[in-house]
């Protein structure tokens, strides 16, 4: 008998970003396939399938270029369709990658006038994302990089990166609002090589910054897969390093371009151990999807595909805890050891001294020991396939 999968609600915390949803299939070869989508018309139609939230850039809901009388309107008829739908929104961004203007870049231009642009469109559109309510902005510096070794100094962009980050959690922080900053790697594509490209290259910079407190990173599967990482252990080590501010989803086949499937589709066995790491590390975010509709696809299928990220989400939640709940499956961690993995080493007020003068150990006889993995690992298939 099949599992019985619970419905989407609000309570899951479920949120898609507009651009996802209104993405019109437009891709490198070809032009839109689908029509531009209303932004109150999305934000109807996720409220019905259960979502919880949306996030958007800047331009997805103000066309680049707006005068402040259209801005002013388009941004009230938005806030209505919030309080119309329940909606909230969840995090919000700045377009700094479709206008020409950031060819080059944004924060890391060579050109100190885009540079000083780029922060005005960002400290712009903060002041929108504060009003709304969004307690994240996110931060994916796809123009930010080189494809030439002499085109740019990456220890200079660097510090033009910082600089950035330096000068926007200050305008937050003068301004009192409740927002943090969560980078969004990446490897590559748009540009050839894109700085900070992983998330422990994120993890490293944050360090540098003035308010490190203020900035954690929103990984996605795609972006780690795309650079051959396990997605998992780096939602896992965000976790670990408290800078897990957000979380994008969706399914990847391998270091290809960045596919952006809907989540479970693509890597299924790496989803569901995403799904795990989420869980077990206590992650209580938005659970916030970031794909693209088939662009082979009408607006039927958008909402087709919307409706399946939430409930491959499910599904795999349900597996995760059958999983960790079997009687097998923690009889099997035991065997391979691995709640020992969380004893200390070396013992309270043990020490350098108290290790090197402990009893030998036999190292052949340590060697004859089987790790019981592939038990374990069987066990975590046989429940993602459904047969247990």
């Amino acid at each position: 008998m099949a599992t019985q999968i619970p419905t989407p609600t609000p309570d899951d915390k479920f949120s898609f970003g507009l651009w996802t949803v209104g993405w019109q299939g437009v891709d490198p070869f070809g032009g839109a396939t689908r029509p531009q989508m209303d932004t109150v018309h999305a934000l109807e139609k996720l409220a019905e399938l259960g979502a919880y939230g949306v996030n958007f850039h800047d331009d997805d809901v103000i066309p680049f270029g707006s005068d402040d009388a259209t801005r002013d309107k388009i941004i009230a008829r938005f806030r209505q369709g919030l309080d119309d739908t329940g909606l909230v929104v969840t995090t919000a961004t700045t377009n700094l990658f479709s206008h020409p203007v950031f060819k080059a870049g944004a924060f890391t231009n060579n050109d100190r006038d885009v540079r000083r642009f780029a922060l005005r469109k960002v400290m712009r559109n903060i002041d929108l994302a504060a009003s709304l309510g969004a307690k994240v902005y996110v931060a994916w510096g796809g123009r930010e990089g080189a494809e030439y070794g002499a085109s740019q100094d990456t220890r200079v962009a660097l510090d033009r990166m910082k600089e950035a980050f330096d000068v926007l959690g200050d305008y937050v922080t003068d301004h009192g609002y409740d927002l943090r900053f969560a980078i969004e790697p990446k490897p590559n594509e748009p540009r050839g090589d894109i700085l900070l490209p992983t998330i422990g290259h994120a993890l490293a910079f944050i360090e540098r910054l003035e308010r490190p407190e203020l900035v954690g990173v929103n990984p996605e599967i795609g972006h780690e897969e795309m650079a051959g990482m396990n997605a998992a252990a780096g939602y896992a080590q965000a976790i670990w390093a408290g800078k897990l501010f957000h979380i994008d989803l969706n399914g990847q086949n391998g270091p290809k371009y960045d596919q952006d499937l809907r989540f479970g589709a693509g890597n299924v066995r790496g989803a569901f151990w995403v799904v795990d790491a989420l869980l077990e590390g206590g992650y209580d975010g938005p659970v916030h999807f970031d794909y693209k509709p088939a662009r082979t696809d009408d607006e039927d299928g958008v909402w087709v595909s919307a409706a399946a990220n939430m409930r491959n989400y499910l599904i795999l939640r349900e597996k995760v805890r059958a999983f960790r709940a079997d009687p097998e499956v923690q009889a099997a961690l035991d065997a391979a050891k691995v709640p020992e993995l969380s004893v200390p080493t070396v013992g309270d007020g043990e020490g350098w001294r108290g290790l090197l003068d402990a009893e030998p150990v036999d190292p052949d006889a340590l060697a004859a020991r089987g790790a019981a993995f592939e038990h374990l690992d069987q066990l975590a298939l046989e429940h993602l396939y459904g047969v247990r």
